[in-house]
């Protein structure tokens, strides 16, 4: 019988999670339905990437705690390859490790989607690329508009259009879920208007997004919920037009910060 669907995306209760020998989240509870679409948003070193993390199972919570509860997809266990079949992940340090080595091997956009089948980033000669990689490799080119970009270096291309390769990739197995960390980082306002279309795609196409980002401007009209993050703690979490207000920003970012909400999108501007 095949298991139902997950209720939640991950279920968090009273962890503690260590970077060293210092704890970035302590008594942390938080929870995400399935359907649902989130931003996560905060300065830097707030413990946003440490939360992503912890979802991504990269970090795992102190067990020396009392009581606790971490469960991913339902799951109190599980195994990496259950979590590819359901969490996609996009981060830009692939891109930067990749820079690193493209003048050892250059990786075109469908390379780079292809990778994800098997976990690494570009093809290499022991891979083993099969017809339905292929076809599923063509499908995502297609839905993303990149069918022309199939055979073009990554180092030929555009932020944006490096960007679109990179979820490509995140999308071979389906997931339920795509994690979008700092998406919109040194892409210029073009880049930026068009990769929130793509994620609007997404999320119109059933996907739950996780937007991590301290760009309000990233949000899209279907993220429905925003938490608000710093120095490892939740500061504030509900409605997104409820949670993005001035003075909310203007705390949690140390500065005097006004919101401005224009059809659908948010920026902020210097109080």
């Amino acid at each position: 019988m095949a298991r139902p669907a997950p209720e939640f995306i991950f279920d968090f209760e009273n962890l503690t999670v260590m970077r060293g020998d210092r704890p970035v989240l302590r008594g942390f509870t938080l929870r995400m339905r399935r359907g649902e679409h989130l931003a996560l948003l905060g300065p830097n070193g707030s413990g946003k990437s440490t939360l992503v993390k912890l979802i991504t199972s990269e970090l795992y919570p102190y067990t020396g705690v009392r009581k606790f509860r971490c469960r991913l997809f339902d799951l109190e266990q599980w195994a990496l390859e259950d979590l590819r079949r359901h969490l996609g992940i996009v981060a830009l340090d692939l891109l930067h490790n990749l820079s690193h080595e493209v003048t050892v091997r250059e990786v075109t956009a469908r390379e780079m989607i292809l990778s994800g089948f098997f976990n690494s980033v570009g093809l290499w000669p022991h891979h083993r690329v099969r017809p339905a990689h292929e076809r599923r490799a063509r499908e995502i080119l297609r839905f993303l508009n990149i069918s022309h970009l199939a055979h073009r270096r990554l180092s030929a291309m555009s932020s944006g259009e490096q960007r679109r390769a990179l979820i490509g990739r995140s999308l071979v197995h389906d997931p339920d879920t795509l994690i979008l960390d700092e998406p919109t980082n040194s892409l210029d306002p073009g880049a930026v208007r068009d990769f929130r279309q793509v994620m609007r795609k997404l999320a119109r196409a059933g996907k739950s997004l996780i937007l991590v980002t301290h760009h309000i401007s990233d949000l899209i009209p279907e993220i429905g919920r925003v938490i608000l993050i710093k120095r490892g703690r939740i500061v504030a979490d509900g409605p997104t037009r409820r949670v993005l207000t001035s003075p909310a920003l203007s705390r949690l970012f140390g500065a005097p910060l006004r919101v401005v909400r224009r059809s659908g999108s948010y920026d902020l501007v210097s109080g």
